[in-house]
């Protein structure tokens, strides 16, 4: 019955798209709210600069953890499309060489960001109140980034083996435990921004232990040999997929910590706000990302079989989906968005400042549910040199300049700056369309030649 959950080769598209999102979705929830506890707590507990704090640091965070993710890509679309292939005694060679790649950019990071804390946090243009506080969260989540390396790593291999509940079982415990976490360390001890971030790294390492657990305990279609774990063919493989999209992932995300500067420099409560919203935007956006990530395994797979309709139909599907759920999100953000903002903080001015960003942003929930369909779907069928590219056009031609310049202007608000995202998600929906186009129509061309052997010279 599993094995036939896991295929997605036949049966109903919408149907068995949706119960393999809904685990993804879930985890994507619980993950939006493991990020919201640390500045819910600290926004009711702690300081405003302690709120400040956890709001620059998470972006750095954030950074990290999302172009960790993309990277990870690479392998679980390689596992799905041998899975497709029916070659699954491949996949132990890509877990293998997985594992030594992401130990040694696990060590990278842990230098850069422990070393380079201040640094960072400076170039982040943290405001002064809040500047060593900002230091001591990047520097105390630097030094667990082996375990929030290792939970991304491990929800890879499990989604492109077709399993996306185990995942959403590891970010509920770490959700459970950063929670009491939280209300122990910045509650009850009184350990502010630090606090948060000592209960996020204990809680994903709680979370690591119970995926690898699990993962040992799992029945495999393949056995893994110690002699797999060295740097092999695979590990190219899935570094070529995942490449591009860390690079895209990245520089996007890079933006985002360029915007986080620009709102600094406009003070403390403008700073506070726009975390807060932060939080919003990351809730806003979880149907989104969750049918991106169900898109990559669910094309990928088809693709091995050989079945290319089914998987455009896939797309299209995941469009509906999301602009329905998007719709619903834009009316909310937009009408109640100021609501939202007060279950993190009772101070009327970041409420105000956080309020007035998600009213810029509102149009990207919409926007947003046919772009990430759309780059799942290329995901899947490896054009992630394409996904790299319109990303970077988005980011550098688009978000970036757009957010800088309403930033300096003299009656600079966070509605304007927050109209960056839409705009430059609009300029990455048209990009993909035209590169959607632009393959069928190559594919249509190279079945011509064919079709003309066939017919007889007049």
């Amino acid at each position: 019955m599993n094995k036939e959950k896991a295929d997605f080769t036949q049966g109903s598209i919408l149907q068995k798209l949706f119960w393999f999102m809904l685990p993804i979705l879930g985890a994507l929830i619980l993950q939006a709210a493991y990020g919201a506890v640390d500045l819910l707590v600290v926004g009711r507990f702690g300081s405003t600069s302690g709120l400040s704090a956890v709001s620059t640091g998470s972006q750095v965070l954030n950074l990290v953890t999302f172009v960790v993710t993309q990277l990870a890509m690479g392998i679980t679309v390689l596992i799905a499309r041998y899975l497709g292939e029916k070659r699954p005694e491949r996949i132990a060679q890509v877990l293998g060489g997985a594992a030594i790649v992401f130990a040694l950019i696990s060590v990278g990071l842990f230098a850069l960001l422990v070393g380079l804390a201040r640094p960072i946090s400076v170039l982040m243009q943290a405001p002064a109140e809040s500047l060593d506080l900002t230091v001591s969260y990047v520097r105390i989540c630097g030094g667990g980034i082996f375990f929030i390396v290792a939970y991304n790593v491990l929800s890879a291999i499990f989604r492109g083996l077709g399993d996306s509940k185990s995942p959403l079982l590891f970010v509920l415990v770490a959700c459970v435990v950063n929670i009491f976490g939280d209300l122990f360390l910045v509650a009850g001890l009184h350990m502010d921004a630090a606090g948060a971030a000592l209960a996020t790294v204990f809680a994903q390492t709680v979370s690591v232990v119970c995926a690898v657990v699990m993962l040992w305990r799992k029945k495999l279609p393949f056995s893994i040999k110690k002699s797999d774990f060295r740097f092999n063919p695979q590990c190219r493989k899935f570094l070529e997929i995942g490449i591009p999209l860390a690079l895209q992932e990245c520089l996007t995300q890079l933006s985002f910590l360029a915007l986080c500067a620009f709102v600094n420099r406009l003070g403390l409560e403008a700073s506070s706000g726009y975390g807060v919203a932060s939080k919003i935007v990351n809730f806003a956006m979880l149907v989104p990302s969750a049918l991106m990530q169900s898109m990559a395994s669910f094309v990928s797979q088809n693709v091995g079989a050989g079945n290319q309709k089914r998987a455009k139909q896939s797309m299209f599907t995941g469009i509906g989906v999301g602009l329905g759920f998007g719709v619903v999100v834009f009316a909310l953000v937009m009408m109640k968005g100021d609501f939202l903002a007060g279950f993190f903080t009772s101070d009327a001015a970041v409420i105000e400042k956080g309020f007035a960003y998600l009213k810029g942003f509102a149009p990207e929930t919409i926007a947003t549910a046919v772009l990430f369909s759309m780059v799942g779907y290329f995901n899947g069928n490896q054009k992630t040199v394409w996904v790299m590219v319109q990303g970077l056009v988005q980011t550098l031609l688009v978000r970036l300049p757009m957010a800088y310049f309403m930033s300096i202007q003299t009656n600079a608000s966070l509605t304007k700056i927050g109209l960056a995202a839409p705009v430059s998600t609009m300029v990455g929906v048209i990009l993909n369309v035209a590169f959607y186009l632009y393959l069928n129509w190559r594919q249509n061309n190279e079945k011509k030649p064919d079709q003309k052997v066939s017919v007889p010279a007049a």
